[in-house]
This record gives structure tokens, C-alpha cells and sequence, in this order.
């Protein structure tokens, strides 16, 4: 049996097959750009294995994940224009006949998929958050999604401004939130240099470190998980991940007892697999409640 997953992403689209192992047999990406021209590259990809019965999708979003809703499967009030009000899973679904659609966010996809095969398996309760083109949150407790009346938007959360930081933020919608701050946008308008190429003794990542540690901090008092993972390309700085258990540990000031640090705050084990992986443990569970 094959299953499909797609990590939706607001840069770029991956796309993979795998079998009931989870063992990914092929993977594509591709640049997000519009509806019509990205989900023709998606539907390509798919229609090229015959028997693939159920696909994970993970998206950008904000998405509507209500199955009551009458807007159910679609990217709702997106910045990214082009995407607005798009019918992701009724678009699949018109498109693929007889497939079946697992739907949540990226970040919920990618926390399935290290809650399932990565550095959160054989735990209850697991927060992930990817830290890169923009701040996304998800979060498990005994395997179910933390969701309300719409998923959580974790990456918009007021975080305390660094005494150091003047840059004023580049969330279009709240300014100096988690994402506007923290974002990889943010630390090249804040220093004028993508990350990437900032040197790692910069002092710019420690005020990165604060923003992360604060997430940290307020994921802590809020879910109290057994694990804390960060993901995405801002996360790939080796140096972040310790300075961000450092500022975290000065700012819980000894609170409440959380678990050692090398294992609570930690990277992804699955890399930049943890969306596909977790999409086609979605799209494996929904086949199998079938």
C-alpha cells in the first residue's frame, strides 16, 4: 500500500510517496506560486502511481479545519493572495479520483511526524514549532490535535521586546508578535544580512535566542509537554539551539521543574522530513480507520 503527502509550505510545495513502513520512495518540491500552476506540478506528481488511495496534506494557512464548516479543506485568509479562499481539498479531490484527504496545518503535520517516527516517539504530550519563513506552532496531547474552534496560531504570540532590538517588526498584522520578530524576514530586515550568512557569534542571535526562549517559556507554562521541538531553516544555526536552552532556563528562573534540557529543547530528528513523514503517517491512519 502507497500513501501520499504534501507539505504545503508558503515558499515551497513538497511532495512524497511512501509505503506502510512510512520509508518515503519518492520526494519532489517545487516553488509555491499560484494555485493553478503549483497544484498542476501536485497533481502530476500523484497521478503517476496508480495505487495511491489517501494523501496527508500539511498547508500554510491559516486553513479551516472544521469538518462541519462549509469552508472545510480550503486556505482561508492567507497573505498570500493568490492562495485566499482556496479550495485545497476539493481540489484534490475533483482532481484524483477516489482519493481520500487527511487535512491540518504544516506544523501540525510535521509534529505528527516526529511525534510518530522522530525525537517525540513513545510521548503523550509534543509541542513543535518551525521557525523559518514565518513561526508556526502545533501541538499533540495523547496523539489528538490541540485545537478549538480553529487550529492554534501559535507563531503570533506577543513575546517581550529585547532591550537591544529597535527593529520594529514585520508582521503585516500585529508588528513585534513571535513571527514579526523572530521570523527569518525579520533577522534580515532587522540586520540587512539572511541569515544564513550572518556569522554565528553575531550578536543578532541573541536576540534571536530571547524570542525563541520566550516561546519556550510561555509553551512551557501554558502545555507543560514533554517535549519541545524547533524546526525550519533559522533553526539550522547550530549555535541557536544551546543559546536558546540558556536564555530559556534564565527565564523560567527555576520556577517549575522541566526535563533535562538536551532532551527537552530540541531540533527535529526527522529534518526537513518531519512534514512528508508526518503527512503520510495522516494519510496511513485515515486509510486504516477507513
Amino acid at each position: 500500500m502507497l500513501y501520499g503527502a504534501i507539505e504545503a509550505g508558503g515558499t515551497k510545495f513538497v511532495c512524497a510517496v511512501g509505503n506502510e513502513n512510512l520509508e518515503i520512495i519518492e520526494r519532489v518540491s517545487f516553488p509555491t506560486e499560484t494555485p493553478e500552476k503549483t497544484m498542476r506540478s501536485v497533481i502530476d506528481f500523484f497521478k503517476k502511481f496508480e495505487t495511491l488511495s489517501t494523501i496527508g496534506v500539511g498547508s500554510f494557512g491559516p486553513i479551516d479545519v472544521k469538518r462541519e464548516s462549509e469552508t472545510y479543506g480550503y486556505i482561508t485568509s492567507t497573505p498570500k493572495l493568490a492562495w485566499k479562499n482556496f479550495d485545497f481539498v476539493g481540489y484534490l479531490k475533483d482532481q484524483l479520483a477516489n482519493i481520500s484527504v487527511a487535512w491540518t496545518t504544516d506544523v501540525n503535520a510535521a509534529c505528527y511526524g516526529e511525534y510518530v517516527a522522530g525525537c517525540g516517539k513513545g510521548l503523550s504530550n509534543v509541542v513543535y514549532y518551525t521557525i523559518g519563513t514565518g513561526v508556526g506552532g502545533g501541538a499533540l496531547v495523547d496523539g489528538q490535535f490541540v485545537e478549538g474552534f480553529s487550529h492554534p496560531e501559535m507563531g503570533h504570540a506577543m513575546v517581550r521586546r529585547h532591550p537591544d532590538d529597535t527593529f520594529i517588526g514585520s508582521c503585516p498584522y500585529h508588528k513585534d508578535c513571535l513571527e514579526g520578530l523572530a521570523a527569518g524576514p525579520a533577522i534580515e530586515k532587522r540586520t540587512g544580512t539572511k541569515g544564513q550568512d550572518l556569522p554565528p557569534e553575531d550578536s543578532s542571535w541573541d536576540i534571536e535566542a530571547y524570542y525563541i526562549a520566550q516561546c519556550a517559556y510561555n509553551t512551557t507554562l501554558l502545555f507543560s509537554p514533554q517535549i519541545i521541538i524547533f524546526g525550519g531553516g533559522v533553526m539550522k544555526q547550530e549555535q541557536l539551539r544551546k543559546k536558546v536552552q540558556e536564555q530559556f532556563a534564565k527565564l523560567i528562573n527555576d520556577y517549575v521543574k522541566y526535563p533535562d534540557l538536551s532532551t527537552y529543547i530540541v531540533t527535529p530528528q526527522l529534518g526537513d522530513n518531519a512534514g512528508v513523514i508526518g503527512g503520510l503517517a495522516l494519510a496511513k491512519d485515515l486509510y486504516l480507520q477507513a
